[in-house]
Formats: C-alpha cells, structure tokens, sequence
C-alpha cells in the first residue's frame, strides 16, 4: 500500500482500531505492524490488564476466576479506548463480552483477524501463558470456542482471514479493508 493510501486512512480514522479474533490469530503480531504503518500507538488489552492488575492472566484467572478476569478486562479496554487513536488488539474472549463488544461497536473500528483451527493449534501449542487451553486438548478447546465465538466476532466492521504467512501479508489485508470501509463513511 502506498503512502497516500495511508495517509487517506489516517484522513478517515476517527475512532481506535480493535482487533479480535481467537488466541493465536495473530492480532499482537499484526496490531503491532499495523500501528507502526499508520504512525499511531500499538495498545495491548492483556499487557495493559497485567499492568493494572499486578499479575499475569493466567494468575488472576487462578485467584479470582474468570468473572473477575471479564469484569476488569472490561474496564481496561474502556479506558484504552477513551485514550488516543491507537491500534488495540484485545484478548480472545473481550470482544464476546456483550458490554465490551458493544462499547466497540460504538466507539471502534473492529477488525476480527480470522484463522482456521489448524492455525490456531500451531500458534498456540507449546506455550503455557493461555489459560483456557490448560483445561484439556487444546485441540478441542480451541474448536469449541470457534463454534461459540466466531458467530461474535463476525459483527466486526471488517473481516480478514490470515493464513501461516509473514504478518505484513495481513497487515497489507487490513490497510486495504481499512481503506474499503472508511472511502464508504461520510
């Protein structure tokens, strides 16, 4: 994408870009390039909730469970929200939160990063850091909340599958999505 495609995006944003999709998806990996393309700060959800919290998500999960966990991911994204333009990519679950997703919806350019469960169990597998996928086969899990979550994170204003290839390939997707859906806002 050239140069004036992103400033021509930069004219239109108003609003965060947020993106949701299933751990794994890609969507810290693809926040990151994508912020540092338009020139604008990369906010993580679940490092920004650590930080407040003064834990890990997977302790806070062991300590108060994952009401608790929802409740105060909800605040924090209400506030990074409220913040300066930014990219926000958020945890797998936040955009599931009605109150959450709606607050996006609102407020939000939602991007849902989309990938297929072969993906999904090959970025995450190996790594202790995901709490739901401690609970059994990850394989399985991570299936079950594809059936449960994708409906969701279909509501997102713009959709674009990733597949096993480099991050810019979907970086160049959601600036071309980006520019689709902003040429068509008044």
């Amino acid at each position: 994408m050239a140069q004036e495609q992103v400033d021509g995006i930069l004219e239109r944003l108003r609003r965060p870009i947020v993106l949701v999709g299933l751990m794994g998806a890609g969507k810290s990996c693809v926040g990151r390039r994508l912020a540092a393309r338009l020139g604008i700060p990369f906010v993580d959800a679940d490092s920004e909730f650590e930080a407040a919290a003064g834990c890990s998500i997977a302790d806070f999960f062991a300590r108060y469970g994952e009401p608790a966990f929802r409740e105060g991911e909800r605040k924090v994204i209400a506030r990074l929200m409220e913040g300066p333009l930014c990219v926000l990519a958020t945890g797998g679950g936040a955009f599931c939160d009605p109150e959450t997703r709606d607050r996006i919806k609102q407020g939000a350019m939602s991007v849902w990063i989309r990938a297929d469960l072969d993906l999904l169990v090959k970025r995450t597998s190996g790594r202790d850091h995901r709490p739901l996928l401690k609970t059994g086969d990850p394989r399985e899990i991570l299936s079950r909340l594809m059936d449960a979550r994708y409906p969701l994170y279909a509501q997102a204003d713009i959709i674009v599958d990733t597949t096993d290839e480099p991050p810019e390939v979907t970086v160049a997707k959601v600036l071309d999505e980006l520019a689709r859906t902003l040429e068509q806002v008044p």
